[in-house]
């Protein structure tokens, strides 16, 4: 059958009912399921028998909306995660470990930063952050023999740069590794990744997914594209193409194919890290998809008419958002993304610092959270909120400069949002 349209998957994919069973995906609110015989509980631990045991490790809700993600970005398997950060954790890690190394575009949100430059560190594992619009022969000469990975995101939170998928799909193929994409801001409906070239995508489905700011969470979609068995790769990624000793010898890629990255990554570190969604928090984020591609669409429009307004203050010095002609990645985002951006857009004043932080405080309905891509129009000082753990340095190779304020546009009346605005810098 044809591919499906990406708003009836948003209403219709995943949770398949057969006659007698409830129209709106149950949630499955159990820790255990039962079985008859002790031989079929030891046939799910010996992974020979697909189904659910232990919530830690797999949920029917889980199961279902992991699948309607999965079919949204066009992969073949992908598993929900207890927040953005688990999953890139996780999609790191599946790959990764003591002694490896990854190579990581230097624009990406300061936790996930933070994550990979001093928590992997901990545990062995090093990264090197590149400029990702530099040439691609500077960022080639950032890999090693012991490289496993290359890690960027779709559209940098707070910096709002649009990734070259295609450039950096190219670099990472020529050397031999998959290319993860944290997809979260354009969301699938905007784009997909796996298109490009992208071999892993990532989500925080706290953001627009959810949409409603209510449920934290974060999944792992494989495109099924990257051969980790392939002669060239294999001694590369031994996690999956040898014996795992802690399934009686089991070899991801052998028993399962394309779904050998994902179902390592249950299997193994799902079950030893625990990491999961709950399964109310992942009917939360059905119920959000299933309006993803009409919000989408507001918060858009709503950024883009924001965005000019903002272009045409004289107290704001500059705007960076995608969607708006003239912007630096503007062309990027017409190649990746035709139906939109995302609702996010940053943008500084005159003044600086102690300027944009006076701006924030004037605000009345646009309220100052620790939160982007929800319903709600919000606003953001990265430099001294989510990014302050960084050094100036850090912040400057993030593309978070001092006055930057990040605005998360919502889906209220955009002439609303506007006039919030403009009394804001009047005051």
């Amino acid at each position: 059958m044809e591919r499906r349209k990406k708003g009836t998957i948003c209403v219709q994919g995943g949770w398949q009912p057969s006659k007698g069973e409830p129209r709106v995906l149950p949630i499955y609110q159990s820790t255990t399921f039962k079985y008859d015989t002790s031989e079929q509980m030891a046939d799910l631990f010996d992974l020979k028998e697909a189904g659910y045991f232990y919530t830690r490790l797999q949920n029917p809700t889980n199961d279902a909306v992991a699948a309607k993600i999965c079919e949204l970005e066009g992969g073949v398997a992908a598993m929900l995660t207890s927040s953005g950060q688990a999953a890139n954790f996780y999609a790191i890690f599946n790959i990764c470990s003591a002694g490896d190394h990854f190579v990581c575009a230097s624009a990406i949100y300061g936790g996930t930063y933070n994550l990979f430059a001093v928590t992997l560190k901990k545990l062995g594992i090093e990264v090197t952050f590149v400029d990702q619009d530099a040439p691609e022969e500077e960022i080639a000469r950032a890999f090693r023999p012991n490289t496993k990975a290359l890690f960027g995101e779709t559209i940098a939170n707070p910096a709002c740069s649009v990734l070259d998928i295609e450039k950096f799909a190219r670099l990472a193929h020529s050397h031999g590794v998959p290319l993860i994409v944290d997809n979260t801001f354009p969301t699938p409906i905007n784009c997909c990744p796996f298109e490009w070239g992208a071999d892993i995508v990532t989500h925080s489905t706290t953001k627009y997914m959810d949409g409603h700011a209510t449920a934290v969470g974060g999944a792992i979609v494989d495109s099924g594209n990257f051969d980790w068995a392939a002669p060239e790769h294999a001694a590369r990624f031994p996690g999956l193409t040898t014996p795992d000793e802690s399934y009686h010898g089991l070899t991801y890629t052998e028993a399962f194919g394309k779904g050998a990255y994902i179902t390592k990554a249950t299997a193994q570190l799902m079950r030893d890290l625990g990491a999961i969604q709950s399964p109310q928090n992942a009917f939360l984020v059905n119920v959000g998809i299933e309006t993803l591609h009409l919000r989408m669409e507001r918060h858009c429009s709503n950024a883009l008419a924001v965005a000019e307004f903002l272009a045409g203050r004289p107290e704001v010095a500059w705007v960076h958002y995608p969607g708006l002609e003239g912007d630096k990645y503007h062309a990027l985002a017409q190649k990746y993304m035709l139906g939109g951006t995302c609702g996010v857009l940053t943008f500084g004043l005159h003044g600086g610092r102690d300027r944009s932080v006076a701006f924030m405080d004037s605000l009345k309905f646009v309220a100052i959270v620790t939160h982007v891509a929800d319903a709600r129009s919000c606003v953001l000082h990265p430099a001294s909120h989510t990014h302050r753990q960084l050094s100036d340095e850090q912040l400057r190779e993030a593309g978070v400069p001092p006055e930057l304020i990040r605005l998360s546009v919502g889906i209220e009346d955009a002439a609303d949002i506007i006039d919030d605005l403009r009394q804001a810098m009047e005051r």
